[in-house]
């Protein structure tokens, strides 16, 4: 991990990827939402609406694997120090937030006619809420800290830890709680969906992940030129101080 610390040197392999995976990632994302929308069959019980699948489960995994990235960047900033671990936990925040929010929007277009209603306070939905806040106040203490010169300060990387509190709680509201929320259909070595949702459902996840990661290296490239801009700036005015 150390070898990436040199900013110079994550610099020169984020442009090789950040282009392709962001290419790849849309094209093959465009082609499993295509063929969800057209190719899928409807679902016996759910009929037409089983379709949201391919957008709301990849985005409730991928919101939840961002806080979990937060927090591994958050423990790898606090205890070694990775001079490149604060950037990354602040370049996951804005698309794991948007993610969370996907997931909401998708879930209550699914709910409507799966429930009869657009929200309940569940388990599983209040705690996939609560990360959509977490998100937002993560993003507004690293802006924060960033503000006040503080762009290694620690209150954020804890924040990004204590978090990480809430993501076994979504994944086991449904077995800890009565919820209108299904049970989890895929589990370790098992599934309970048929064959052709289960592929366009993993390769739907891979696609957005794809995406993500591409959004994260951009992301990550540009708060370190803002961070060398301002370095920039910083030693001029201390330069024509001293003139």
């Amino acid at each position: 991990m150390h070898g990436f610390a040199n900013p110079a040197r994550f610099l020169r392999l984020a442009r090789l990827l950040t282009a392709p995976l962001l290419i790849s990632g849309l094209a093959l994302a465009a082609a499993v939402l295509v063929w969800g929308l057209l190719g899928a069959p409807a679902e016996r019980l759910q009929g037409e609406s089983v379709r949201i699948l391919f957008v709301h489960v990849p985005a409730a995994w991928l919101a939840m694997g961002g806080w979990i990235a937060i927090a591994v960047a958050s423990l790898t900033e606090l205890v070694w120090r990775h001079p490149l671990a604060g950037i990354a936990a602040r370049a996951v925040a804005l698309p794991g937030a948007v993610f969370a929010a996907l997931c909401l929007v998708t879930g209550s277009l699914w709910g409507r006619p799966a429930w009869g209603t657009w929200w309940v306070w569940d388990g599983r939905l209040t705690s996939m809420l609560v990360l959509l806040f977490l998100y937002l106040a993560y993003i507004a203490l690293a802006d924060a800290a960033t503000r006040d010169g503080q762009s290694r300060s620690g209150i954020p990387a804890i924040f990004g830890l204590v978090g990480a509190v809430n993501i076994p709680i979504i994944h086991y509201s449904v077995l800890w709680w009565n919820s209108l929320h299904q049970p989890p259909s895929l589990s370790a070595g098992k599934s309970e969906m048929a064959a052709p949702f289960l592929v366009g459902l993993l390769s739907a996840t891979f696609a957005f992940s794809v995406i993500f990661g591409g959004i994260v290296l951009a992301r990550m490239r540009t708060i370190l030129a803002n961070q060398q801009a301002e370095a920039r700036l910083r030693r001029r005015a201390m330069q024509a101080a001293d003139g």
